[in-house]
Formats: C-alpha cells, structure tokens, sequence
C-alpha cells in the first residue's frame, strides 16, 4: 500500500480522507457529500484508491460512515452500469474485516446489513494497537474524522492520504485538530486533471 522508503516493523495503520481547501472533510452530522463526489466517482479517483485498498484487510471506520456505506454501496456494487473497479471495491467491501467504533451501535445493528464480517469496538486507541499486533496485512481508515483525529492524537497513523478538491465549504468537521502538531515525510503526489484534485500520501 505504502510507498514510502522507509517501513516500520508489523501491520502499518493508514487514513484516507477527502477534505476541501480550506480543511473541511464533512459538511457535518447530515454530512452532504455532493461537494466532492465528482472527484471520487472518476475513473483516476477509483484507480488511484484501488492502489491504497487492494494492500488492506482490515477497515476501520465510525457509526456515520458505517450507516452511510451500507445505505449506498449494495445498490452501487450490483449496479451492471457502474464501472468494474466500483463493483470490485464494492466486493471488497462487503467482505473485508471491518471494525466499526461506535458508542450506540451494538452487534445486532451490524448484523441487519448486507455486509458481513464486521464487528462493534468501542475502545480506539486499545482496539487498533492489537491489531496492529496481529499478523495480517495494511489497516486502513475509511474516511472517518473522527477515527482519524483520535489515531493521530495517539500516534498511531503510519500513512495518511490526503486529497484536497478544489471547493471551499467554509464550515464543517476538520480532519486535523487545530492543536495538533507533527511532522511528515512525502511519499508521492498524485494529480487528478479531469477533477483538479490533488492527492498527497505522507508517511512516518
């Protein structure tokens, strides 16, 4: 998944996520995501995700983006007009370890959905240490604020994914706390034309 010179031992935790110029992620609780779904329904976005997903078999995200998913992405995978790679990440999906941290949410809830093989967690920092003690391969977060903002205050991000659309929301959920503070490295830069988008994949 990583293309950084430089790996650390075991299981590396990485954070995908899709902010405006000015550092919004979301629009907020009703998040609308129309703002940057031109970006990440194009044929660059999909190719350059599969590059990230395909190395990945865990999937780490929240109660907002769990309920989203699995509202739209049954239909999206099945639909024999959406493009291959869409149908492929839809499979995978459906079927790759999925840990969902949620406060309200319990098993049950989890259950009543398409997707299989997915579980509730409720404590972050001490769920995402074991994993990254278990064997397997890459940890990936799904565009999850506030997962990504609670790992990277516990120093548990090893690859973060950023991709900035060429929009302003001026208000929203930032992905990055005003008071954190840390260094990276540059792994790659990806542009994206048709969109104007801009992918930046830093590592530590």
């Amino acid at each position: 998944m990583s293309n950084s010179p430089q790996q650390s031992a075991g299981r590396r935790v990485a954070a995908e996520v899709t902010v405006s110029m000015d550092g919004y992620s979301g629009t907020g609780p009703d998040d609308d995501m129309s703002w940057c779904m031109d970006h990440i329904a194009s044929p660059q976005s999909e190719l350059y995700y599969e590059g990230i997903w395909r190395g990945v078999d865990t999937a780490l995200l929240g109660r907002t983006n769990w309920e989203g998913f699995t509202a739209v992405w049954p239909g999206l995978t099945e639909d024999p007009a959406g493009s291959a790679r869409t149908r492929d990440l839809g499979r995978w999906l459906a079927t790759v370890e999925k840990v969902v941290f949620s406060t309200t949410l319990e098993q049950a809830d989890l259950d009543k959905t398409a997707w299989t093989n997915a579980r509730i967690a409720r404590d972050l920092e001490a769920e995402v240490r074991a994993l990254k003690e278990t064997p397997g391969r890459d940890i990936l977060v799904l565009n999850s604020a506030s997962i990504i903002r609670g790992l990277l205050a516990a120093e548990l991000v090893d690859d973060l994914y950023l991709t900035i659309v060429p929009r302003t929301l001026g208000a929203g959920v930032r992905v990055l706390p005003d008071d954190y503070a840390s260094s990276w490295h540059l792994a790659t830069a990806t542009m994206f034309p048709d969109t104007g988008a801009l992918s930046l994949h830093y590592y530590r």
